[in-house]
């Protein structure tokens, strides 16, 4: 499919250069839904070779999709993927792992209510497990509180067994002729350790208090296992589309340095403030070379830097500003610069076939119109509603860097005649990053 080849064509030297950068000791993780996930991986077989391939991690992130979404002739998707790989043989075990495990499991819950029986004096729950040596220890054949040794002898020497009584971890039983047993406590177990199906950690949805609002935002838990899996405190993390920078909180809040990129003023914008909000460090040159803050490289933060853009290049920014899909066209655009898509919809789920007009997409969406001018005016809101009418499209953003009264009247006439909402956007509203509240 042609747009899958341009998509890889474009991750390709990406991902060759983060793989140049990546060290001995490091691993690579790739997310990416069902449309590409076998194309990616054979890109990244090839780029980081086959034997580095680690695992292939189905996430499950919703319970499911209706047949009304996806259509009745497919089963609903409900999972993502995550590509692992590391640099170098995985023979040659030179990666950092540490294995990750769950406690809220399932298996493992009924595993401990079914094995994990007895409760000591403190609410603990235990099992008693077997002291008794397999083998014929004659050495170990000693007589402890009263209690004959068995005919093998203990599985442990008088010291230890010494050693394990003080600390309460042996199971004395009221029949002077039982077996003394070894206390295993349940909360000393990890949990189920994690394969490569995570069920366990769910999207965000729209109650979730770490939600942003961002349309790709992912977990804060997927992001910490990663960071928990493959690092250690003061290794560095670097996310290249780190979007809103869940990981870069990931790793601040797990003691490691991280480096975050995206293409994306806004998104660089929206995760500065995160990292201000949420971890409290504050955006500062000296205390980022102290070590205590961060800095933010190379963003259009000003009103004439922005209007010095070159205009396509401006309609892009700000569309991405929306968190919106700029549009590939430029020309002959049929008034549409880019479109927004609500969470849980995608631009590309129509099979489109070329020449389709933006009025064929699938799904809801809302479109995008932007000018680089000082004062739009009437007649610009009467040609984007003419477009929202043709699309049939009942919410639209107007991006520029300010508006006529003419215009913002126009706006509240076209609500009332038609229930159809325009949004009024200024530059300085996304540079002051209050644009969200007022889409």
């Amino acid at each position: 499919h042609a747009s899958t080849q341009a998509y890889i064509d474009y991750m390709r030297p990406r991902c060759v250069e983060l793989s140049r950068v990546l060290k001995k000791t490091g691993s690579f993780y790739y997310h990416c839904d069902w449309h590409a996930s076998h194309y990616v991986k054979v890109m990244l077989d090839q780029i980081f070779r086959e034997n580095s391939f680690q695992n292939e991690i189905v996430w499950k992130r919703r319970v499911g999709m209706s047949s009304a979404v996806h259509g009745s002739n497919r089963f609903g998707i409900c999972t993502d993927y995550l590509m692992f790989y590391v640099n170098g043989p995985s023979g040659e075990r030179r990666a950092t792992f540490h294995p990750q495990y769950n406690l809220n499991d399932p298996d493992y819950q009924r595993y401990i209510e079914k094995r994990f029986t007895l409760v000591d004096e403190t609410g603990r729950r235990f099992q008693a497990t077997s002291l008794v040596n397999p083998a014929n220890r004659p050495n170990l054949k000693y007589e402890y509180k009263g209690f004959k040794p068995p005919p093998n002898g203990w599985m442990i020497s008088k010291d230890k067994m010494e050693e394990w009584d003080r600390q309460g971890k042996i199971y004395f039983p009221k029949n002077p002729d039982g077996r003394l047993r070894r206390k295993s406590y349940a909360d000393e177990l990890k949990g189920m350790p994690v394969q490569n199906l995570w069920t366990d950690i769910p999207e965000i949805n729209s109650q979730a208090a770490e939600r942003l609002g961002y349309p790709t935002q992912k977990p804060l838990a997927l992001l910490e296992r990663i960071v928990n899996a493959s690092s250690n405190p003061n290794d560095i993390v670097l996310d290249a589309f780190c979007g809103c920078g869940t990981a870069l909180v990931a790793a601040q809040n797990l003691d490691r340095q991280w480096i975050g990129i995206d293409i994306s003023p806004t998104a660089c914008r929206v995760m500065a403030k995160r990292l201000r909000d949420v971890c409290k460090l504050r955006e500062d040159e000296a205390l980022w070379r102290a070590g205590r803050g961060f800095v933010v490289r190379d963003l259009p933060w000003t009103l004439k830097k922005l209007r010095a853009l070159p205009h396509f290049e401006f309609e892009n920014w700000a569309v991405i500003a929306l968190g919106g899909i700029p549009n590939k066209v430029q020309v002959g655009d049929m008034g549409i610069d880019g479109r927004i898509f609500p969470v849980g919809t995608k631009p590309y789920d129509a099979e489109t076939k070329e020449g389709q007009t933006a009025s064929m997409f699938a799904g809801d969406w809302f479109p995008i119109q932007v000018k680089q001018v000082d004062k739009v005016g009437r007649p610009d809101i009467d040609q984007f509603e003419a477009v929202m009418t043709r699309e049939e499209r009942q919410r639209g953003f107007f991006v520029a860097f300010g508006y006529t009264a003419d215009a913002e009247q126009e706006c509240a006439a076209f609500h009332k005649n038609s229930g159809r909402i325009i949004k009024l956007i200024t530059v300085q509203e996304i540079l002051d990053e209050q644009h969200v509240q007022n889409m």
